[in-house]
C-alpha cells in the first residue's frame, strides 16, 4: 500500500488503497463535482482537473458532475485514473497543487453519484431464501425448485433508486392479512429493510450477446451498499404470480461512495460449493465472492452484522444470468445481491427474518421493541472489507429515515 502525504490517512479506512468515487456539492460551489475520499478529507477532482493536472485524457471525465462518464470509459481508463489519483496523493511533488482542493468530509454534501440505467435485484443468499421459506411456507421445501439452478431476480425501478440520506415515505398499497376475508388499502404496516451489496456497471455490452461470468471486472466498475426497502404486506398480496412490484418499487437507497473493484481485490474469497453443478454459461474457472462485513443499525442500535462472503451466487454469475437471454448491460446499470443473511440470528439482513415474520419482536438499546419499521425510525447500513497489509477498506454507509405516509 502506498503511503500518503495527507495527514491522518495511513491506517484509516480510506487510504490510497481505497480511493472511492463520488459526487458532492462542496463549499463555494452550487454544482456537483466529482470527488474522491482520502482519510477524513474529500478531494475535488473537478477543480484538480481544471487546474491542468488531469491532462487531456482524464479532465473531460472528471468535470461532468456525474460518474457516468468515468464508468463508460472502461477498464484501461479506470486503471489509469487510480494510478493518477494515487500519485497525486502520495508524491510530495503534487502536495502544493493538490492541497487547495481538499475539503473536510463534514463540508461535502454527497449526492447521487451516477444516473441509474436499469436496476436488477437478485436473491442470492441461501440462508435468507431458507428463512423466508420457513416463515411463509413452513410446510413446503425450504428453497424453491429452481433456486440452485439459476440466480433468481427481479427488475426494479431505476427512477426510485436514491442516495443515502433521502427520507423514505411509507408507501400505500393493497394488503390482505392471512385471516382477513378481503384485501384492504392503506399505508404499509410491515415496512422492512434489506441489507444488500450492489454492483455498478461501467462498460456496456452488445444486445443479443451474453456476458461470461469471468468478464465481471471488464464491465463492473465498483460496489455500493444497498437498502432495498420493502413493504412486506403489499408484497405478500401482489407477488403471485408475477413477483415483486409496488412492495419494492417505491424506494431503493444506495451509498454515495462507489468503491472500485480494484480496491476490493484483497477481499476476494472462494465461492461456496455449488450443488448441483450449474449450466455452462454460469461456470467460471475462478469463481469468487467478496469478504464484505456489513453492519445494520436501527436508531443507533446494532441489530445485525450480515456476512457477504456467504452468498451462494457470485456477482459474476448474476451478471452472466441477467445477460444470457441477450439483454445488454448499460453504463449505469445497478444489480444488487438481494438480502445478505448469515447462519446466526444476529446475521439476518432483514426485519422480516429478525422478527421471524413479526412473531418475535426484538429489543433496541433504548428498551423499545420492533417487528417492522415505525415512522421516524432511521436505518443505516455500513461496511468494510479486508485491505492490503492488514488495513481495512471502508464501504461507506447508506442511511434513510421513515416518514409517515403522505
Amino acid at each position: 500500500m502506498t503511503s500518503s502525504w495527507v495527514e491522518g490517512t495511513d491506517g484509516s479506512d480510506y487510504s490510497t488503497a481505497v480511493l472511492p468515487m463520488g459526487v458532492a456539492v462542496l463549499p463555494g460551489n452550487d454544482a456537483p463535482h466529482t470527488v474522491t475520499r482520502i482519510g477524513d478529507q474529500v478531494l475535488d477532482l473537478h477543480d484538480v482537473a481544471r487546474s491542468g493536472l488531469g491532462g487531456d485524457d482524464l479532465s473531460p471525465l472528471l468535470t461532468t458532475g456525474t460518474l457516468n462518464s468515468v464508468l463508460a470509459a472502461g477498464r484501461p481508463v479506470w486503471t489509469q485514473l487510480r494510478t493518477t489519483l494515487t500519485t497525486w496523493l502520495s508524491d510530495p511533488a503534487y502536495r502544493e497543487r493538490v492541497t487547495p482542493h481538499l475539503h473536510p468530509t463534514s463540508t461535502a454534501h454527497l449526492v447521487m453519484p451516477f444516473e441509474v440505467a436499469d436496476y436488477v435485484d437478485f436473491y442470492s443468499s441461501e440462508q435468507h431464501a431458507r428463512n423466508v421459506g420457513a416463515i411463509f411456507r413452513p410446510d413446503s421445501p425450504g428453497l424453491p425448485e429452481n433456486w440452485k439452478h439459476l440466480p433468481i431476480g427481479y427488475h426494479g425501478r431505476a427512477g426510485t433508486v436514491v442516495v443515502s440520506g433521502t427520507n423514505i415515505v411509507r408507501p400505500h398499497g393493497q394488503h390482505k392479512p392471512r385471516n382477513a376475508a378481503e384485501p384492504s388499502f392503506g399505508p404499509s404496516a410491515r415496512l422492512d429493510i434489506e441489507a444488500e451489496v450492489g454492483f455498478v456497471v461501467g462498460t456496456p455490452s452488445k444486445l443479443g450477446y451474453p456476458v461470461h461470468p469471468g468478464a465481471l471486472t471488464d464491465h463492473v466498475f465498483g460496489v455500493v451498499l444497498v437498502n432495498d426497502w420493502s413493504a412486506r404486506d403489499i408484497q405478500a398480496w401482489e407477488y403471485v404470480p408475477l413477483g415483486p412490484f409496488l412492495g419494492k418499487s417505491f424506494a431503493t437507497s444506495i451509498s454515495p461512495w462507489v468503491i472500485p473493484l480494484d480496491a476490493l481485490a484483497p477481499a476476494r474469497c472462494p465461492l461456496p460449493s455449488q450443488d448441483p453443478p450449474v449450466f455452462g454459461y454460469l461456470r467460471d474457472d475462478d469463481p469468487w465472492c467478496l469478504d464484505l462485513r456489513l453492519s445494520v443499525t436501527l436508531n443507533g442500535s446494532v441489530i445485525s452484522e450480515p456476512p457477504f462472503a456467504t452468498q451462494y451466487w457470485s456477482p459474476g454469475q448474476q451478471m452472466a444470468h441477467l445477460t444470457i437471454n441477450g439483454a445488454s448491460l448499460r453504463t449505469g446499470d445497478l444489480f444488487a445481491s438481494g438480502t445478505v443473511t448469515g447462519a446466526q440470528r444476529l446475521q439476518r439482513g432483514s426485519l422480516l427474518e429478525l422478527s421471524w415474520g413479526g412473531r418475535e419482536p426484538f429489543t433496541l438499546d433504548d428498551g423499545s421493541e420492533r417487528t417492522f419499521l415505525e415512522d421516524g425510525d432511521t436505518v443505516s447500513i455500513s461496511g468494510w472489507a479486508p485491505g492490503p497489509d492488514g488495513t481495512r477498506v471502508g464501504l461507506g454507509d447508506v442511511t434513510g429515515t421513515v416518514l409517515a405516509a403522505s
